[in-house]
């Protein structure tokens, strides 16, 4: 057995507890016997592997720093030559799965493939059904499911590897051309997968007939499909809540199921504005019995009947591409890690924000999650492959430089000059492959690839991925106007050629962008709004449109205002207790 970099004799705390984790027919340690003592096991194990790693984070912040080129260049200016005192510290990197950076980067990417390929056809949930005969087969007598993480996290693995075959190869649905799925851990521990899949525009769903051929909300016939029945009774019939049940789970403070159960009766699928399909649901006299209740179509989940009948398990399937605001399903599956809730004041005001205490802080961790984490099982999946594109202002691409060098060998170093975008422009003023598709810098990524450790770009070979400009706020100035010329601009040679147009030449990026009239009075913050919505929430709009009244004083205030109102106020719209009024108010507040 390898080790660590190859060396068998030494193996890592994930190597060492993975090989301990695994099932053996001749194991005489029973480790995975010992019931809710293993439970505890396995988190202890996790935790001390993820604050290991982020131990890491935290000394490397000491060792390797972050700086532009420009801020060393006067550093040196001012007589300082030790790398101790340049950089930025204690962050935690958008590579650390499962922190803020790295959520936030998902959503952002998700929302990418929106703007690509359009709103997601159909969101898809899976639930482990912890009564899966694979599982119980492999129980010792004495054994509950809950207490073999392991064996639950094994075989929920397994049968999302075949959900996926049936999705993106088999193409049950149609053929897919974007997905994302992200693996989630209920509080009692069985995880659960989210998928979201955007069909091919030959196989996309129009009409509502389309709609009944995938999902049904039917009780099916007990005689003709049994197998089907048991199913539905078993796991897609909503439990009896409201009069039937005031003191259930989903019930509202305002004594209404928060999921809006039961539903109401439809003779057919009727199509929806702003909200999920109002599917049939006939009133036919069928009823099941659940908890000493009987309960009609009114209360089925949508689900497939063939993904149900296959799985054996609660398996929730809507047709979403009626949903206007897909960034809030696409919140909704990115979501942060499960905390304990608690607030402690300081009244020191000079307190340092230490993002890897914060993610650490009243962090909650269940069996099945530590054991899919030491496992390394993928926590989500997103394709076409996102790539995040730089933007940089002329000498201020990012360097990472240790601790021992000196100012004067970093700024010599010619390979800490090139970044993707510089390379771009390389590759513009000398690859005639590059002048002759004459693609703007996010186009570039469809047919050329970005070789990291060689720092250069080569012709796309197989594949495909999409090109994201990293975001830029308004409050940043130059390197907003920047981003807005590279999005636009086609086959730019040089940061001197975004700021040249028809042999005219300016002296600034936003100069450069009225040059070439890519802004007309207030377009630029309507420009600016009109991306955000696609992607921020409510509160962060709000949050952008006073930067831009702070910072860009547009002309007339009103014209955004009244164009983005309903999008900066759909969180306060969806509570219906509020009034128009009430409504503005709290936006303007």
């Amino acid at each position: 057995m390898a080790g660590i970099d190859g060396d068998p004799d030494f193996v890592s705390i994930h190597e060492y507890y993975a090989y301990k984790l695994q099932m053996r027919n001749d194991d005489e340690s029973f480790l995975l016997h010992f019931g809710r003592l293993f439970q505890q096991y396995v988190v202890d194990m996790y935790v001390k592997l993820e604050s290991q790693r982020l131990d890491y984070l935290r000394t490397q912040q000491e060792e390797f720093r972050k700086e532009f080129l420009q801020g060393i260049v006067n550093s040196i200016g001012t007589g300082e030559v030790r790398v101790a005192n340049v950089g930025q510290r204690v962050f935690l990197p958008a590579s650390f799965i499962g922190g803020p950076r790295n959520i936030r980067r998902r959503y952002i990417d998700a929302m990418t493939l929106v703007q690509k390929f359009g709103k997601p056809d159909i969101f898809l949930t899976m639930i482990c059904n912890p009564n899966w005969l694979e599982i119980k087969e492999h129980l010792l007598p004495t054994e509950e499911a809950q207490n073999r993480p392991d064996l639950v996290v094994r075989v929920f693995c397994a049968k999302l590897e075949e959900l996926k075959n049936e999705l993106l190869k088999k193409n049950i649905f149609g053929e897919v051309v974007a997905y994302t799925y992200v693996i989630e851990f209920q509080k009692r521990g069985l995880p659960h997968v989210h998928f979201l899949l955007m069909l091919k525009p030959q196989h996309k769903m129009f009409i509502p007939d389309e709609y009944d051929k995938i999902v049904s909300v039917e009780i099916p016939d007990k005689i003709k499909y049994l197998h089907l029945y048991r199913m539905v009774k078993k796991h897609m019939m909503h439990s009896p809540c409201g009069v039937l049940n005031p003191s259930n789970v989903c019930m509202t403070k305002h004594g209404c199921c928060k999921n809006s159960y039961p539903k109401e009766f439809s003779e057919q699928t009727i199509q929806t504005l702003d909200s999920y399909p109002k599917y049939r649901r006939r009133n036919n006299g069928v009823k099941i019995k659940v908890r000493k209740q009987k309960l009609d179509n009114r209360w089925v989940v949508p689900h497939n009947a063939y993904l149900l009948a296959k799985f054996n398990c609660h398996i929730n399937v809507e047709i979403c591409s009626t949903i206007q605001a897909v960034k809030y399903i696409y919140k909704y599956i990115c979501k942060w890690h499960d905390r304990i809730s608690f607030l402690i004041n300081s009244d020191n005001p000079n307190n340092q924000i230490d993002e890897i205490q914060q993610y650490q802080a009243a962090r909650w961790v269940s069996p099945p999650e530590a054991v899919w984490r030491l496992f390394q099982f993928s926590m989500g999946e997103i394709k076409l492959a996102i790539i995040h594109l730089q933007s940089h202002l002329p000498n201020f691409q990012p360097i990472h430089f240790k601790k021992h060098e000196t100012l004067n060998n970093i700024v010599k170093n010619p390979r800490n000059k090139k970044t993707m975008l510089t390379e771009f422009f390389y590759m513009n003023r000398t690859d005639s492959v590059a002048q002759e598709l004459n693609c703007t810098y996010a186009q570039f990524l469809d047919h050329f690839v970005w070789l990291a450790d060689e720092k250069r770009w080569k012709i796309r070979d197989k594949g495909d991925s999409i090109g994201r400009i990293n975001t830029a706020h308004p409050s940043e100035g130059e390197r907003y106007y920047l981003r807005l010329l590279l999005s636009k601009v086609r086959a730019p040679k040089s940061f001197e050629d975004l700021i040249t147009h028809n042999g005219v030449q300016v002296t600034t990026f936003r100069e450069a962008v009225l040059l070439r009239g890519l802004l007309e009075d207030d377009n630029s913050q309507e420009i600016c709004l009109q991306e955000a919505s696609l992607f921020h929430m409510p509160y962060e709009m709000r949050r952008l449109f006073a930067t831009l009244l702070v910072y860009s004083c547009p002309n007339d205030p009103k014209q955004p205002w009244t164009k983005f109102e309903a999008v900066m106020s759909e969180d306060f719209m969806r509570n219906t207790e509020l009034s128009a009024r009430e409504i503005k108010r709290k936006v303007l507040e």
